[in-house]
C-alpha cells in the first residue's frame, strides 16, 4: 500500500459509505440515523451543532484541498452556497455563538450532505491522480491567499495568511482531510451523548 491508497483508504473511513464505500465509517456512525432537529440541537451554548459540525468539515476539506493545495475551483462555488442556504464563504473559524446559530438554522441539511459528498468524491478525484512530487514541497503563500481572496478564512485571515505558508503540503492534506474531520466527529459525538441520542459509536 503506497501513500495514495493509505490515504484514500483512511479517508473513506471519515466519509459516508456513498463516497468511500465504508459502511461502518465514522461519518455514517456520526452522523446518520438522526431527525433534521436533532441535527440542529446545541445542547449546551459551549457545544457546536451536528448540523454545524458537518458543514465546517466539509468547508475546511473544500477550501484546503482545492483552492489551497490545488489551485482549482472551490466545490462550493457550483451553486452550492444557494442549495445550502448559507452563503458566506468561510469555513467557521472564530465564529461567535450567535453566528453558529445562524447557520445551525439556515442550513438545508439535506443539501449540506450532498455537499459533503460532492467534496469527498472531489478529494478522492484529486489525491487519486496524484504523483509522488504532489505528496513533496510546501504550502505556498499564492495558494493562501487565493483562499484568502475568496473569503475562506473569515475574521482569522491576517493570522492564516502569515502561519500555513511554508508548512508541508502533505501535512496539510492529512491534517484537513483526515485529523480535522476525526477531531470533530470525536466533538460531535459529546454533542450526541449530551442530546440524549446516543454517541454514534
Amino acid at each position: 500500500m503506497d501513500a495514495r491508497d493509505l490515504f484514500l483508504d483512511q479517508h473513506a473511513a471519515v466519509h459516508s459509505a456513498a463516497v468511500g464505500g465504508n459502511k461502518m465509517s465514522a461519518a455514517e456512525r456520526t452522523f446518520t440515523g438522526l431527525t433534521d432537529e436533532q441535527m440542529r440541537v446545541r445542547p449546551r451554548a459551549d457545544l457546536n451543532s451536528l448540523a454545524w459540525l458537518l458543514w465546517h468539515i466539509a468547508r475546511a476539506e473544500d477550501i484546503f484541498v482545492n483552492s489551497v493545495l490545488s489551485g482549482r475551483a472551490q466545490v462550493f462555488e457550483d451553486q452550492w452556497a444557494k442549495r445550502l442556504g448559507v452563503s458566506r464563504r468561510d469555513f467557521g473559524i472564530g465564529m461567535t455563538s450567535g453566528e453558529v446559530e445562524q447557520v445551525t438554522r439556515d442550513l438545508d441539511l439535506a443539501a449540506l450532505r450532498e455537499y459533503r459528498d460532492a467534496v469527498g468524491r472531489r478529494t478522492r478525484e484529486v489525491v487519486g491522480g496524484f504523483k509522488t512530487p504532489d505528496w513533496e514541497g510546501a504550502v505556498t503563500p499564492e495558494g493562501v491567499q487565493r483562499a484568502a481572496n475568496e473569503g475562506a478564512f473569515g475574521s482569522r485571515t491576517e493570522m492564516i495568511v502569515k502561519a500555513f505558508p511554508g508548512r508541508p503540503r502533505a501535512t496539510m492534506l492529512s491534517g484537513i482531510a483526515l485529523l480535522h474531520c476525526s477531531t470533530h466527529m470525536g466533538e460531535a459525538a459529546t454533542v450526541r451523548a449530551a442530546g440524549g441520542f446516543g454517541t454514534g459509536v
